[in-house]
């Protein structure tokens, strides 16, 4: 059984939580922040529109609690120590991602609110960290602090700017380069 501060949450609304959220990052993964209704979530989840915004009073409410579950279920490839290997297979994993078209959604729900909620910049944030968070642990080991971040807005921003602006796919070759240059610059 879950537990709150108040204590232990009942397995029932556990359940009802878990089928909810679901449903809202079902849909905001597949069809964009403007989907995730309260009325389409509860029909999907199968629960009263009541219910859902008992505990999700705002579509703000459903999305960040969206958000929280694709952040908290990434999975990311796991690093052999291998720098360039490392970079290539993250960032080869980012473009699916983006490729997919799932995460471009997500995105470009939260980039289209920036700036008109504290709570969706916090999304911003979270996604960000959670997206960088690897590219920033493999580059850690290997550069010095200072090149860090520039690497890693270097290397995201380019694979976002070839999938999600130029509509063109984010081949192996074309991440390698990218690789390659940004770790050429980077050790000057």
């Amino acid at each position: 059984m879950g537990m709150t501060e108040e204590g232990p949450v009942d397995p029932r609304v556990q359940r009802t939580r878990r089928d909810v959220v679901d449903a809202a990052t079902e849909l905001f993964t597949s069809e964009g922040w403007a989907a995730v209704t309260h009325a389409e979530v509860a029909r999907r989840a199968g629960y009263s529109k009541a219910t859902v915004y008992a505990h999700w009073p705002t579509r703000l409410d459903l999305v960040r609690a969206s958000v929280g579950q694709i952040c908290g279920t990434s999975e990311h490839p796991r690093p052999t120590g291998d720098l360039r290997a490392d970079l290539i297979t993250a960032l080869l994993d980012f473009a699916d991602d983006l490729s997919r078209g799932h995460l471009a959604r997500v995105l470009g729900g939260v980039f289209e609110r920036a700036g008109s909620d504290p709570a969706v910049d916090e999304m911003r944030g979270q996604l960000y960290a959670e997206g960088a968070g690897p590219l920033e642990a493999i580059l850690g080991t290997h550069l010095p602090e200072e090149a860090v971040e520039p690497c890693v807005a270097l290397l995201t921003g380019g694979v976002l700017v070839r999938v999600a602006m130029q509509a063109s796919p984010a081949t192996p070759e074309f991440i390698e380069d990218l690789v390659d240059r940004v770790l050429a610059s980077a050790r000057g």
